[in-house]
């Protein structure tokens, strides 16, 4: 035997095999190149001389492992429909006369040449993506484009060291199926699934219930503390049951049809039913899988595009004014030199307009109806509340008001949240509302609110109700002589100057050793578009990786089922039944199955869009009509890609089944 002969064989094979072995190998450079691309990007100095240059690396960084541990689990999935339709091959050679050993090496050959042709080919186009990459991640943060091509040998390494592991993984794991069947099960390997599945009734209403406590939990969550602890809880729920009623369910709900007479007994719905209840065992993990993936890519796609979309938003909300002053345990005299320092910098640097200050406590409570109460143990974020009490003289000088108060009396301001009845009890102090009001100018003190978390303005008679209150709610041991101070202003004229001033009063801050901060729109701007920005890149690129794979499980699936449903209609055509009736069977079976998990996502998206729309308020965005637009487009776009991937398949499974 020539010593060629097994790789003449290796190579031989995957030409005959090339409708399933061509796609794996194209998804396996496209993987390999999108990894290398993900990696050059997290180890890019260049992003090192960026606002928030630190976040952004974070950020892809952590898409790196995403990409990796998808491609892991992903070449296995695919590779697992190339072992299939191999099999009955492995089965006749050996058969014929080849020992196993000997298939092993022709199996260790073909994965030889498959590793070899993706990572020269995968990394060669990575190479040259990745500067493109680059300057498409700069566009998108608005930052200078710089030019020169660099190659990252650490990528490189990196990339070759994963993918060979992935490799030899799946070849190990190919040998053991080819080791541990026999020549006749290896023969009848394409025919597993032919017996019809029975009914789990467990299976189906276990899903029913996942699926149920996952959409109530995306249903009822309200405050946006709450929806990050609970979304993934909720997410692994949703995907837990997504698998068990595409598993059970639909078997279930396909018997249920059969035994309509009216529905079933017609020649298109009686061979897709039928068809499908014997091909869905092994169909529902692959239906399941597409339904997940294209949940992923509606969800990332639409809440990227959002934050993106609406950074102008995000920063007006979150820097109501162009700069702002925080500091926190301040006397009167140290509030005033702070003030005094703070507008004399300003004076220097830009023209100021709409100035405010103000002295205040803010404190998190738990709030139940009109009582608030110290602690937060074993609570839910839903009863989580900030106050904000501020002593009546600066709500006089503020609103331009000359306002009086009791000791017992308070003035409620309602920025989120309710507080029913005429009193108001703090941490065992009770207090008459005199008067609610929803307005109220001061500037800082809602942006709890934008969170939805409860927050409230309490205006009290003088700054001994203050320092009872900080008592009552912190302890005895804390500090209560000195209040938080606050102070804010536009700020007009040139960016530059803008965001020099916020730096520069950061400077006097740490100079007096004032325990505060500093911050400017412009001045945070960069730093808003390395984090959103980011985001939204990583979005894109994670969506266009997941369509990717959407798009070959599909084809495989077609693929498959194409040869496995072949026999079938050779025996309609017959029993009599024309081209034309078998056609249109094939397209009422595919258009259910092919499109099932779509309306699936959409299913999911619609329950998630208020968990979601509560997630995207901790990063600032509370346009909710703006990620609603964003989602339905995101939704139509898929849709329609999702439908061209659909005329193609469907083209190739029938041309398998008419051959």
């Amino acid at each position: 035997m020539s010593k060629f002969f097994y790789v003449k064989l290796a190579i031989t094979n995957i030409q005959k095999n090339g409708k399933t072995y061509y796609p794996y190998i194209l998804t396996c450079m496209g993987t390999i190149s999108m990894y290398y691309i993900m990696h050059f990007l997290s180890l890019n100095e260049g992003l090192n001389n960026m606002a928030g240059g630190n976040s952004l690396k974070t950020i892809l960084n952590l898409g790196t492992y995403v990409v990796a541990i998808f491609s892991v689990i992903f070449l296995f999935y695919t590779n697992s429909f190339l072992v299939k339709r191999r099999k009955k091959e492995f089965g006749l050679f050996n058969i014929l006369g080849m020992e196993k050993k000997h298939i092993a090496k022709v199996m260790a050959w073909e994965a030889l040449f498959v590793a070899f042709t993706s990572l020269l080919i995968g990394l060669f186009t990575g190479m040259l993506m990745s500067k493109l990459m680059f300057l498409l991640l700069l566009k998108i943060l608005h930052f200078k484009v710089s030019f020169g091509f660099v190659i990252s040998w650490n990528s490189i390494l990196g990339t070759v060291a994963l993918f060979i592991g992935i490799f030899i993984l799946t070849l190990l794991n190919n040998l053991r199926q080819i080791h541990l069947a026999n020549p006749i099960e290896l023969i009848k390997g394409g025919e597993v699934g032919e017996r019809e599945p029975k009914t789990k009734w467990l299976l189906t209403f276990g899903g029913v219930i996942l699926l149920a406590i996952g959409y109530y939990i995306a249903l009822t969550t309200e405050s946006p503390l709450n929806a990050l602890n609970l979304f993934f809880t909720a997410v692994v729920l949703v995907i837990l049951g997504t698998y068990a009623l595409f598993i059970a369910g639909t078997i279930t709900l396909l018997k249920i049809l059969r035994k309509n007479k009216t529905f079933y007994y017609k020649t298109r719905h009686f061979i897709s039913v039928s068809g499908m209840i014997y091909r869905m065992k092994q169909n529902a993990a692959g239906l399941a899988s597409i339904c997940v993936l294209s949940t992923f890519v509606l969800v990332m796609l639409s809440s990227t595009v959002s934050l993106y979309v609406g950074m102008e938003d995000l920063l007006r909300t979150r820097y109501p004014q162009d700069i702002t002053v925080s500091a926190n345990n301040l006397s009167v005299e140290a509030s005033d030199e702070l003030h005094s320092l703070v507008m004399t910098e300003a004076e220097k640097q830009v023209t100021m307009t709409n100035p405010i200050h103000y002295r205040y406590l803010s404190l998190l409570a738990i709030q139940n109806d009109h009582t608030f109460s110290a602690g937060h143990e074993g609570k839910s974020f839903n009863n989580f509340s900030v106050l904000n009490i501020i002593p009546l003289s600066e709500y006089n000088r503020l609103e331009n008001q000359s306002m009086t108060l009791k000791q017992n009396e308070v003035l409620l301001a309602t920025f989120h949240g309710e507080v029913e009845g005429d009193s108001i009890k703090i941490a065992g102090n009770t207090f008459d509302i005199k008067e609610r009001t929803d307005e109220f100018s001061v500037e800082g003190m809602s942006e709890d609110s934008q969170l939805q978390v409860n927050s409230y303005g309490v205006v009290v008679s003088d700054e001994s109700i203050v320092q009872t209150l900080n008592h009552s709610i912190n302890g005895p041991d804390s500090d209560t002589t000195n209040l938080s101070y606050y102070i804010g202003f536009d700020a007009a004229g040139k960016i530059e100057n803008e965001i020099a001033l916020a730096t520069n009063i950061q400077k006097i801050l740490q100079e007096h050793s004032i325990d505060g901060y500093s911050e400017g729109r412009e001045h945070s701007k960069e730093s808003f578009y390395s984090l959103y920005g980011g985001l939204f890149f990583l979005g894109i690129f994670l969506g266009g990786l997941f369509i990717m794979a959407t798009v070959l499980i599909i084809y495989y699936k077609q693929i498959s089922e194409g040869y496995d449903d072949k026999h079938r209609f050779k025996i309609m055509r017959k029993v009599g039944l024309s081209n034309s009736e078998i056609k249109g069977a094939i397209q009422s079976q595919v258009l259910i199955v092919f499109f099932l998990p779509l309306v699936m996502a959409v299913i999911h998206i619609a329950f998630a869009f208020k968990i979601i729309s509560k997630l995207l308020a901790l990063f600032n965005l509370t346009n909710v009509s703006l990620f609603a637009f964003t989602t339905a487009g995101t939704i139509v776009v898929f849709a329609i890609l999702y439908a061209i991937v659909y005329g193609l398949t469907a083209r190739i499974y029938y041309r398998v089944v008419s051959s």
